[in-house]
């Protein structure tokens, strides 16, 4: 039995899905296939391969599709949910309460293949439009990144700080670095809008949490996307590339955030339904193992 997280695919997938930063050559379309060579010895001896979700599981080779469940190892629920009254301090030390519209976007390291440089280009126009609004941006600023280093060790907050930085008000624009989870948690409480973007690749545990704080999901219309987020239902899909298109979704949402009460409320149940580690994720894996085992 074994975890079928990710599949390489020279095209379909997160590589060479972005132009402006990746091109197809021969060489390099060979090395993404040659990733996969030791997870196809391993897949090809499982009784069970488990996918997170239905995407994942698409990219394994269709003979071993027969093999594969799909199954979220799942996300303490009890843990991420919405704090009534909720605030959270800035570094510089001021407090959001949620008083004002406040926009979150977190990545573990900010990087290009969760739509870092889309996000950022976005920010000039909807702070503009919306001059009391406050953006928490949670992540670390690291050359340690998916999709692709920059050279000479610039990371991808220097390099969109220098595109798109002197158009700006940084006072709203909060940089938090890494926090503990229960911070996090305060500040996805107070969110207006949560943006999650990315290319076709793993979905993100922060995503389901987000979810499951009764956020208003503001994802990129990306395959990963499609198995959480049912647009206008518990969410709204927007473009990966279109920047403007995003700071105009954020500013609608500004503007009537009672609008879309009821999109917070069905991201919290999909969450429940779909990504609930206690009711769904251990029991259904302690379940295969068995079955497994019977075999």
């Amino acid at each position: 039995m074994l975890f079928g997280e990710f599949f390489y695919r020279s095209h379909g997938a997160d590589v060479n899905f972005d132009p402006e930063f990746e091109r197809s050559t021969p060489i390099s379309d060979f090395r993404i296939h040659a990733k996969n060579m030791g997870l196809a010895l391993a897949y090809s001896e499982a009784d069970m391969i488990v996918c997170p979700t239905p995407f994942q599981a698409s990219l394994l080779p269709r003979g071993l599709q027969e093999r594969i469940r799909v199954v979220h190892e799942g996300v303490d629920l009890d843990r991420a949910r919405r704090i009534p009254n909720a605030t959270f301090r800035l570094p510089d030390g001021r407090v959001l309460d949620g008083g004002k519209p406040v926009i979150t976007f977190i990545n573990r390291n900010f990087e290009r293949l969760r739509g870092f440089h889309t996000f950022m280009r976005a920010l000039p126009s909807f702070l503009e439009r919306c001059p009391d609004a406050e953006v928490l941006l949670i992540g670390r600023d690291s050359t340690e990144v998916y999709g692709g280093s920059l050279p000479n060790g610039q990371t991808w907050k220097a390099k969109m700080l220098a595109e798109v930085g002197g158009r700006l008000d940084m006072s709203r624009v909060h940089f938090t670095g890494g926090v503990e989870h229960g911070e996090m948690v305060k500040a996805l409480s107070i969110s207006t809008a949560h943006v999650y973007f990315t290319y076709p690749f793993v979905l993100s545990w922060s995503l389901v949490e987000a979810m499951a704080c009764e956020c208003l999901i503001v994802g990129s219309d990306t395959a990963p996307l499609h198995d959480a987020i049912t647009p206008g239902v518990n969410g709204l899909l927007r473009d990966f590339f279109d920047a403007e298109g995003l700071a105009d979704t954020l500013v609608e949402i500004c503007q009537d955030p009672a609008a879309y009460a009821p999109l917070r409320a069905a991201a919290r149940a999909t969450a429940l339904e779909r990504f609930d580690r206690a009711t769904i994720g251990v029991p259904t894996w302690l379940k295969l193992i068995d079955e497994v085992m019977a075999r």
